[in-house]
Order: C-alpha cells, then structure tokens, then sequence
C-alpha cells in the first residue's frame, strides 16, 4: 500500500477536528463519531483540550482509503498555537483546508492558504457547516477567490444550505459549466493544454480534464473546493473521493539512506523522549543506531547526535502499532533517542529532505514574552525543569533566564497560550503559576558593518586562540548565516564548531539585549596553540588551546563587532482588517491613531465600513478590548503577523544574561568565576 501523510488546517472552530472524526468514522475506524463540545474526539486526547474545545497540539490518526494508508494530522486552529502548525507543514503530502460555510474566510485562514501556497502543498478546500444557519455557497466561493486565491474549482452544487437536508452533488462529465471551468483552469498553467484546447482539432474527453486537475494540483497550483457537513456526514464522500484522486501519495525509497525529519516530540509514562519522525528515505529498525541533529543549524550543518532506537510505533487504522520497523513515506514514533529536538533532522544529512520547507521559520516567532513567577517560591527549581520539558514540545516557548533579575520568561504568541502553560503546569506538574504582565519581543538588525579581533597573546587576551569577526546587514527574514574566510585546515573543525555555537547562542541577546538577526557573520581570522604535552606525555592545558578558549573569546569580539556595525532595534507589527459600521468610522479612526496604528484608505461597502492598515502588535490587545464599545458590538476584527519595523521614540532594552560581555573586565571575572578560578 501506498501512504499520504494528510495535513487538517482551519481557523479556530471551522470543524477540523469534526471532520477528521467524519473521516475516521467513514473509513470503519471508529464506530461512534466523537464531539468536540463533549470531549470526546479521538485526536483531542489532552485534558486541556477536551475541556476547551480546542486542539492545542496536533496528533496523528491513520485510515485505509482502498489501497492507500492516510497518516491524517489533526492541528491546531487556534494563532496562539501556530508553531504546531508550522512543524507539521514540513511532514505533509497534501493538505485539506476548513473554511467554515457561515464565517467564511477568516484571519487564519488567510495565513494558512497563503503558506500552504508559498511551499506548493497540494492543497484541497472543504466548506463546513453548510447545515448551520447563514451558510453561503456563492458568498464563500467568491471570498475565497478574492481573499485567498482565484486557482479554485467548485466540485459539485449545494443544496439545502443552512438546514440539516442541506446536500452536495459532485459535478460530472454532463455538467457543461463545471468541464468549461476546469478547460480554462488548466489551460492557464499548461501551455501545451492551451494549444490543443484553442485548437479544438479533436474534443478533450472529460478523463483528460481530471488527468489534467490532478497533475496541477500536485503542483500546488490549482485547489478543488468541496461543501458539506462533517457533522451530518453531507460532502465528505465527494472530499475523500478527492483526497484519493487529486493528491500525491508519499514518496521516497525503502532501500535508500536514512533520512527524515522530527516534527514532534513528547513524553511517555515513565518520562522517556517519544520522537515522531517523517521518514522520506531509506528504513528504520529497532536497535538501529540513527545519527540525529539540527538540519543546518547546529555547527557543520550536519546531524551530529547518535542513538539506539529501542521501539517503533507506526499509525495504522487510528492508532499507533508496535512495529520492527517504519519505511520512507510513513510516520513513526520512535523510542531511545534520548537528546532529540523538534526539527531535528534524521539519518543521513545529506539524505533527501523530502516536504522540508527549508531554512528559517514558516511563520513569525512569537512576538510576546511573560515572566513566569511561582506560587509557591519553593517550587522554583521545578518551575525550571518543567518549563524545560514544554519547551522540549514547543520549542518557540524559547524558555528565558534573566541572571540578573533570577526571572524565567517564557515566549508567547498570545494570552490562549498563557492560559494553557499555566494549566498544564498545574495539572500535569502541580505546580501553580502566575504570570506578570505580557510585554512585546523586539528584534535588533545591525545597521552596517562591523569587524573585531583578539590575537593570542596580545591585548591582554587571556584565552589560547585569536578570532576575526565581520558582522553584515542581510536580507529581512534571512536569520543569522554563519561563513569562514579562513583558509581551509587553518583551525581543526572542534574550534570552529565552537566559534559557530557560541555566535549562534551570543547573538541570542544584542547591544539592547533583544536577539539579533537578518546578519552574516563571518569568520576572518584565526590562530591556535597546538596539542602540547610535558614528558610522558602529559597534556598541558595551559600551554594548548581547548574548544573552551573558542567558546570564551567569540563573544567578546562579536559583540565588539555588533558594536562597530550598530544595531536597531524593530518591534512587530500585525497586519489589521476591520469591518464596523459606516457611522462607526469617525470614532474608530482617532483610536487607531492613537495606537500607534497606520491605517490604509478606508472602503465603504453600503453600511459597512472596510479598514486595513498595520498596527504594533502590542496595542492588539487594547484594540481588541476597545472594539465592542466603539462600533456597539458590530466591530469584526481580525489581525496578524506582517513584519518588523523600526521602533519608535525611546529604544526598549531588555535585561541581560551573563554571557553577553558589554564590559570586557566584568565578563572575564564572570569567566574565571564559572571556570573555578582556572582560568
């Protein structure tokens, strides 16, 4: 059998999660379909997410559809909890977008459509809920068209909209308008189709138009649109007649070298790291030694981590069967890989990357932080260790220490998340916290350019080693790059894998403290001592140099380098649509003024006014509270990431950590303090 790794993505309470319990039900998975209101779902399985409603991490279900084994992968819905999202658009084959028939197009699902279509994910479209009151059929189609994409195909006619009778009748090879509909979608993306079908030597039969439909949406070019209920069951054997027709099955070879992606990570009953891995090359099998790392992050771009897989679990008919044994195309759960990381790649690091996405995040990082306090002081050391396995599950909660304040932060994309951090905590840790005030993540970008050295042995260097540093602006979104100018075997790879970490993990905090991106760093100078022994051959540390040497003097002169080069510091900024009333206008406008808000030429549609504009992501909230009041409860909202700008009047410093060496005297006494006085 043949596999598709299937992604289920929507706005918040569009109906994934109905639809994959529909799905599941239909293939005989599941006798009785489950409620999301009653906490009954099969992929909704955390206490969390059973009591709200929600899906906050994403899961896995497997189904047979004839003789292909669907790995369905239930996300999240919610934008506080985007980053699930984000590590499962890397695993999948082909993807079904939830519009919900009564909403319509919605904040998030414009953010999903728009990443499903910049990575060319296969991508189908189901319009739920056509038997809730307020469903629209021509309504949605058209909002799809303009606000996501004009590449959409209906599928089929509804019927019954906004009543439980409500239907949907697939269109077939009798229905003129729908063959016209998919000529001239193809046509746009298929030159060589164009010429037969002006042509018009010979008619086109209706088998080619499908061949046709399928091929462009593999691509990601071209996305069917399905209605229906997936409560009532309405629409869902058309949609699943799509799933098996129009998208790809997984690829890769079974024989090949191992290769394949971590894209989530938890935890089992006794504490142990469960790896769920998507494997696009080669086979893995229990006590198989498999090599594991931070694909082009971690020095030398290469796994560099090694463990023996000790139990599989491969997903067939809804759960997760011991197997010996998980093949290129299939997602498994692996045990024994003790140190293992969510994105973490697999196997061979030159082995094929299959649906990664590539390099740097799909969506923005989290543009919040909060400062974790416990209820109890003496929990504190607990409150550390717990943080640090969540964040082990989600690694954009990007767990904080303030040295200088003995605070942890943790990072956040809204206050829904807060919320959940601090009920899984007490639930499944019994630790009760409380958090202070929410506060905005700024970003700094160095302005120009920079450079620095430390010579072995000059200028009161203390460490065995001499580093040059050069800091470059880089493109926006580009991340930190790290390069050599070094000649090649100057300096053993040990030394400058330390150099690369060390860069990767100073510039975590610039001149202001916020992390420091968009930049080059490149490495131009370098200088060692040797491996020296006394007699009987006695290594001497004092007389060669250690990666520790590397690992003290890269801060002092990258943040010397950042010093020269100068950085900014920018802060995030949502992207805001509004609709209010037309008499609302007047009152709203100077409130977005004095927010910070820049927004764009208003839109008047009969009663209803359009605004779109950009807004500092941490004045969201207070425009969100402010609303209702301002347009008597007729204001719809919807907001999200779009980019950095510069900030605005007095420049936000962040406290610091103890690595960042602004004074040269106090970071070497720090040095000597954390060495023992070895140093």
């Amino acid at each position: 059998m043949s596999t598709l790794n299937l992604g289920i993505l929507a706005h918040v309470d569009a109906g994934k999660t109905s639809l994959t319990e529909r799905l599941l039900h239909a293939a005989g998975v599941i006798d009785e379909i489950g409620s999301v209101d009653d906490g009954s779902t099969q992929t909704d399985s955390l206490a969390l997410e059973r009591q709200r409603g929600i899906t906050i991490k994403s899961a896995v279900v497997s189904f047979a559809l004839d003789d292909v084994t669907v790995n369905l992968i239930d996300t999240p819905g919610h934008p506080d909890f985007i980053a699930e999202v984000e590590r499962v658009l890397s695993v999948l084959d082909g993807a079904v977008l939830v519009v919900s028939a009564v909403e319509g197009v919605q904040a998030q699902t414009r953010v999903l459509m728009r990443t499903l279509r910049r990575l060319r994910i296969p991508t189908l479209v189901f319009v739920n809920k056509t038997d809730r009151r307020g469903a629209g059929y021509d309504r949605v189609l058209r909002a799809l068209a303009e606000k996501l994409t004009p590449a959409i195909v209906p599928m089929g006619r509804a019927s019954g909209l906004g009543t439980p009778a409500s239907a949907f009748v697939p269109y077939g090879p009798g229905d003129a308008a729908f063959t016209e509909r998919l000529a001239d979608v193809i046509a746009d993306h298929d030159d060589a189709f164009l010429a037969a079908y002006v042509d018009e030597e010979a008619p086109i039969s209706y088998g080619s138009l499908r061949d046709g439909l399928a091929a462009q949406v593999r691509r990601g070019l071209v996305h069917p649109v399905y209605f229906g209920s997936a409560v009532a069951g309405a629409g869902v054997d058309a949609l699943t007649a799509g799933i098996r027709e129009l998208l790809p099955p997984a690829g890769g070879d079974p024989d090949g070298p191992v290769a394949g992606t971590v894209f989530k990570v938890e935890r089992g009953p006794a504490g142990e790291k469960i790896a769920y891995v998507r494997l696009f090359s080669g086979t893995v099998r229990v006590r198989d030694r498999l090599r594991f790392g931070r694909a082009g992050g971690r020095a030398g771009g290469a796994a560099d981590d090694e463990g023996k897989v000790t139990a599989i679990s491969v997903f067939e008919q809804g759960a997760a069967e011991r197997r010996d044994e998980v093949t290129a195309g299939r997602i498994g759960k692996l045990w024994g890989l003790g140190d293992v990381r969510i994105g973490d790649a697999v196997g061979d690091p030159d082995g094929d990357p299959g649906g990664d996405p590539g390099p740097g995040p799909i969506f923005a990082p989290p543009a919040l932080e909060a400062v974790v306090v416990p209820t109890r002081p003496a929990d504190k050391g607990a409150l550390h260790v717990a943080l640090g396995q969540l964040a082990e599950q989600d690694p954009l909660i990007n767990l904080r220490q303030d040295d200088v304040r003995q605070e942890v932060l943790v990072s956040l994309y809204g206050e829904v998340q807060k919320e959940v951090i601090q009920a899984t905590l007490a639930d499944d840790f019994g630790i009760e916290v409380a958090f202070r005030e929410t506060t905005t993540v700024c970003i700094e970008r160095p302005l120009a350019t920079g450079e620095a050295v430390e010579v072995k042995g000059k200028d009161i260097n203390p460490f065995l080693a001499t580093i040059g540093l050069r800091v470059d602006p880089a493109p926006v979104n580009s991340g930190v790059v790290f390069r050599r100018e070094i000649e090649l075997g100057s300096l053993p790879f040990s030394f400058i894998r330390a150099i690369e970490e060390t860069v990767h993990d100073t510039l975590r905090q610039g001149l202001y403290g916020w992390q420091v991106t968009d930049c080059v760093v490149t490495l131009t100078r370098s200088g060692y001592s040797p491996r020296q022994s006394h007699a009987h051959a006695v290594f001497d540390k004092s007389m060669s140099s250690t990666s520790g040497d590397f690992r003290n003097l890269t801060p002092l002169v990258l943040v010397a380098a950042l010093r020269e080069a100068g950085c900014g510091v920018f802060e995030p900024m949502h992207r805001f649509e509004l609709e209010i009333p037309a008499d609302a206008f007047g009152p709203v406008l100077p409130v977005l003024t004095s927010l910070g808000a820049v927004p764009y030429a208003p839109e008047t549609r009969g009663a209803v006014c359009l605004l779109s504009g950009a807004i500092p992501a941490a004045r969201v909230h207070e425009l969100e509270r402010r609303l209702p009041t301002l347009t008597h409860g007729e204001g719809v909202l919807e907001c999200a990431f779009d980019h950095y700008r510069p900030v605005q009047g007095a420049v936000p410093v962040r406290s610091r950590a103890d690595h960042n060496p602004l004074d040269r005297k106090e970071y070497l006494l720090k040095v000597v303090r954390r060495a023992g006085g070895s140093q």
